[in-house]
């Protein structure tokens, strides 16, 4: 068989070159438009701790990467064209690598923007850093296939909360379906819960049965109709918000008012 030298180019494979290489130049262009097409802000990406709100973010983000270099445990990552976050932004997946809640905070430290400000990870007098101010999100359960749920004996999530008892508790309850065995069910208080994201990491089931989303998309939201009367700084609201009561109405009886048909037959 006769060899080929290598150093030679045949006419057809120089052609074919030149077409691969232009049809390279032409799809060069796409990611580029697929960058502009996303440069806005992402709904359920979890950013780092201390950082504004999503909008804020990716206006203020200059997508240096120091936050990622800072963090120890490679929790951030950059985001690539394709993942969910907006490319090049500071973005972590708890199911890989959660936020293990430094107490120094590097990420924020290191940040040269706005975009991840002290003061949101800090006590209350400003003068040293809180992890546990954090808000990267909430975790919430899938309880129809959370395995607690089922009266399994599982307490993984609750055991790698780092704020044990208070960002995740267990309520005991009698199984009802065995009348033997007490069922420990996970419940997060969303009021402590950093979204560190160590309960998802931590879940023993295929695809985990508790995760972290934005506090935005996984929490409601009241309106300002509703006053809790219990408590005093939210009644507080009364005056400052003008919110109309009918006085005549409040000193009605609840019996009273619920047998008043008047207005109901009154079709004016």
């Amino acid at each position: 068989m006769e060899n080929k030298d290598s150093s030679k180019i045949s006419r057809g494979d120089l052609l074919k070159g030149i077409v691969k290489k232009g049809g390279l130049m032409m799809l060069g262009g796409l990611p580029w438009a697929a960058y502009v097409e996303e440069n806005k802000e992402e709904e359920f990406v979890l950013r780092p701790p201390g950082a504004v709100d999503e909008k804020k973010f990716v206006e203020s983000c200059i997508k240096c990467g120091i936050c990622v270099e800072e963090c120890p445990y490679d929790t951030l990552k950059l985001a690539k064209p394709g993942d969910d976050a907006l490319t090049g932004t500071p973005f972590f997946t708890p199911r890989d690598i959660p936020c293990y809640m430094c107490t120094d905070i590097p990420c924020v430290e290191a940040c040269p923007t706005d975009s991840l400000l002290k003061d949101l990870v800090s006590d209350d007098n400003n003068d040293k850093y809180d992890i546990n101010k954090a808000e990267m999100g909430v975790a919430v359960i899938d309880r129809k296939n959370c395995l607690a749920y089922w009266g399994i004996r599982c307490d993984a999530c609750y055991r790698a909360c780092p704020l044990l008892d208070e960002a995740i508790v267990l309520n005991f309850e009698r199984n009802k379906r065995t009348g033997k065995h007490a069922m420990m069910k996970p419940e997060v208080n969303a009021d402590i819960c950093t979204g560190c994201g160590m309960c998802e990491h931590a879940c023993i089931t295929e695809k985990a049965s508790i995760f972290v989303l934005p506090r935005e998309k996984a929490l409601g939201k009241v309106n300002d109709d509703y006053i809790k009367g219990w408590d005093e700084e939210d009644e507080s609201r009364l005056d400052s918000n003008n919110i109309y009561i009918d006085k005549n109405q409040v000193e009605k009886s609840t019996l009273d008012y619920l047998n008043d048909t008047g207005s109901l037959l009154n079709d004016e």
